[in-house]
């Protein structure tokens, strides 16, 4: 595609097509920004999802919500790569680990969280923290799966 070309999505996004789904998924995001958890931390997690479930849309939302809420270039070029860089605290890796085991269920043979990744989370979060983070990390699965399948273009606002 050239840079000239717009990419234009499938169809609409179906959470636009059906008035209710997008009710109880606004309901779901303001419960999520409740729980406690600061807003960098659930963007990292949004993106890091995005970028595991290749989400241009979502990658793209990701880094824009980052970097309203004060993120810098230099962590956000480093999200994907977040164990091999010293830019993160433990909470946020702790936060990105579970994120990952989260996001790649069918990649484990055993539990889809393991205990020491679950373990360190929740020494980080109280069971309202990890609540706002289990449920961005659906949110965020949950539209990465829309969004692939009717290819919604990264830049797409609704």
């Amino acid at each position: 595609m050239n840079a000239a070309t717009t990419p234009t999505a499938r169809m609409k996004n179906p959470a636009m097509v059906l008035p209710d789904a997008m009710k109880g998924i606004q309901t779901l995001h303001q419960a999520m920004y409740q729980g406690g958890v600061a807003p960098q931390i659930l963007e990292l997690v949004h993106l890091r999802a995005s970028q595991i479930n290749g989400c241009s849309a979502c990658v793209f939302a990701g880094v824009t919500g980052a970097k309203k809420h004060g993120e810098s270039d230099e962590r956000l070029h480093a999200v994907a790569a977040w164990r091999e860089t010293p830019f993160f605290t433990d909470e946020e890796r702790a936060a990105l680990a579970l994120t990952e085991a989260a996001t790649r269920i069918a990649d484990r043979s055993g539990k889809a969280v393991a205990d020491e990744i679950w373990n360190e989370a929740a020494d980080h979060f109280t069971e309202e923290q990890l609540s706002a983070i289990i449920l961005m990390i659906a949110l965020t699965n949950f539209f990465n799966r829309i969004n692939t399948t009717i290819e919604e273009p990264a830049g797409t606002t609704w």
